[in-house]
């Protein structure tokens, strides 16, 4: 089932992109659907619109990624009894929104490269890639605007009220995980719950996004919508906790990343350094604090971070607690969706998502 997902996500990535072309072209043309419904009053000026919003935009998405909010998306409709092509256009609405969030959290942590390049607001300057990332936000909404005659009005409201509620949780995750690894707020009296919520935030907003998206859109009803939505939610931060993980110990992921240990040298509270700290003898919780606020570049300190970690088996309690949040979670919808290929899928694909190892 692994390599049937891996062929899955593999196969919509093309799939996705050329959705995404319909409403962020590679090059912004009069007919574009942009100016269609919303045409300007005096100039196209596309020169300005290519160099400043268009070519940022794919330079960042033609990198990569698993595209696998959009691929969530798909299979909740599918689950739900929906043929997923006639929800393509939608799909795309979490996965647009997800890399402009990239592109800003790049600028907030003064990262230096992003999927093996050099950082959007490097290559590009922090004027444009802050404009380019916010424009993000709102173009995959031009989807649900241009079809707007084929969704009821009650539908409709409920897609932008989702939009609205997420967006805001979003910029809330990002704000506890900025002041924690600032110190502006008390970081080292954090525990577990405070974690999850930043998680269920920040990382779990974008998944919900799309299940509760996709539920609305294929008329499922209230309960299901929360269900689907909270299902999603786990994926989202069981997601976050593998790629604290990975971060640790993968080492394709630290080739991707630039070096093993990024999050430390970012003084990132993840639930790995929370446990340690509530764990730790005296000396190893004043060591690793004391690496976690150098915010170091060195390695070697990267290495002895880690080294304490290990010592007290987070990493393998922060792998069990991912398991757990997702089992429960599946178990409160395993009951309400009918049987199914797609449901299967659906739960092989999540499983997947928190054992990659990149």
């Amino acid at each position: 089932m692994e390599t049937d997902i891996k062929k899955f996500l593999q196969n919509q990535i093309t799939i996705i992109d050329e959705t995404i072309e319909k409403y962020v072209p590679r090059k912004m043309e009069k007919d574009a659907v942009v100016f269609a419904l919303n045409p300007p009053r005096f100039s196209y000026n596309l020169e300005a619109l290519d160099k400043a919003i268009v070519e940022p935009i794919w330079e960042f998405l033609d990198r990569g990624g698993k595209r696998w909010r959009p691929s969530l998306f798909l299979l909740i409709c599918e689950a739900l009894g929906k043929d997923p092509q006639d929800f393509l256009e939608y799909a795309i609405i979490p996965e647009i929104i997800h890399n402009g969030t990239l592109m800003v959290d790049d600028i907030e942590d003064q990262s230096e490269l992003r999927r093996g390049k050099p950082c959007t607001y490097r290559l590009f300057g922090l004027d444009i890639a802050i404009n380019a990332s916010n424009a993000m936000y709102y173009l995959p909404l031009l989807s649900l605007i241009k079809n707007q005659r084929r969704i009821s009005a009650r539908v409709r409201n409920k897609a932008y009220e989702i939009y609205i509620r997420e967006m805001i949780k979003l910029s809330f995750g990002q704000a506890m995980d900025i002041a924690w690894h600032r110190g502006l707020a008390s970081a080292d009296q954090l525990d577990e719950r405070d974690y999850l919520q930043m998680c269920a935030y920040k990382t779990g907003t974008l998944a919900r996004m799309a299940a509760k998206l996709a539920a609305v859109l294929s008329g499922a009803d209230e309960e299901l919508i929360q269900k689907l939505g909270q299902f999603a939610e786990a994926i989202g931060v069981a997601f976050q906790i593998q790629d604290d993980i990975l971060d640790l110990t993968g080492k394709a992921f630290a080739e991707k990343k630039g070096a093993r240990g990024m999050d430390i040298s970012e003084g990132k509270r993840t639930l790995i350094v929370i446990h340690t700290l509530h764990n730790a003898n005296p000396a190893d919780r004043h060591r690793l604090q004391e690496i976690l606020k150098m915010h170091t570049a060195k390695q070697e300190l990267r290495d002895e971070a880690i080294a304490i970690m290990k010592k007290y088996n987070a990493i393998e309690y922060a792998k069990a607690h991912a398991q757990n949040m997702l089992r429960e979670s599946w178990h409160s919808i395993d009951m309400i969706l009918s049987h199914s290929k797609a449901k299967e899928k659906l739960r092989a694909f999540a499983q997947y998502l928190i054992e990659r190892e990149i």
